[in-house]
């Protein structure tokens, strides 16, 4: 495959995976789930985490390091979601996993504009200037806001009722 065919592959599965995951966000966020989407959006994370770090592969720089950073949370909240059914503190891991995740390729995104957008490029040229660091920073406490909206509505699993527990007592009517 061309480096203009995998770049161009990189980016559409990049733009899923974050639409993808802003949906699983907001449904969090709205206390419910939302499985084909989150699958979506774990997959194509994960896809996108993988050939991030092919870009600059002849380096190894910040590129490299969200990807890895990326791909741990991501295994994490995989494992959580599907493995530990969100049970107990599995709901937490997996609902702060994810927003790190999301987090981090919004964080990728906005320094991808700073470089290629022109108007952008000419206020922080460096990516050491203060529209740079006030745009990072923005996001970085949107995602902490969402991240506590999200932890805080999005439920566990079903609690079991008395009547399925023979250990629990049944209340009275």
């Amino acid at each position: 495959m061309s480096a203009e065919a995998f770049t161009r592959l990189h980016v559409g599965v990049s733009l899923v995976a974050l639409a993808a995951a802003l949906v699983t966000l907001l449904a969090m966020i709205g206390r419910r789930g939302l499985p084909g989407v989150t699958a979506l959006f774990l997959a194509a994370s994960i896809l996108t985490g993988l050939s991030d770090g092919i870009f600059a592969a002849s380096r190894f720089g910040a590129q490299q390091i969200v990807a890895i950073v990326s791909l741990a949370a991501l295994a994490i909240a995989v494992f959580a979601l599907y493995v530990r059914r969100l049970a107990g503190v599995w709901r937490a891991a997996y609902v702060l996993s994810a927003t790190l995740a999301l987090w981090l390729n919004v964080a990728l995104a906005v320094r991808l504009a700073f470089q290629t957008v022109p108007a952008l490029a000419i206020l922080a040229p460096t990516e050491t200037e203060p529209p740079y660091f006030a745009a990072q920073g923005g996001v970085l406490v949107l995602f902490v806001c969402l991240a506590a909206l999200a932890f805080n509505n999005f439920p566990g699993p079903a609690a079991p009722k008395s009547a399925d527990r023979p250990d629990l007592p049944s209340s009275a009517a």
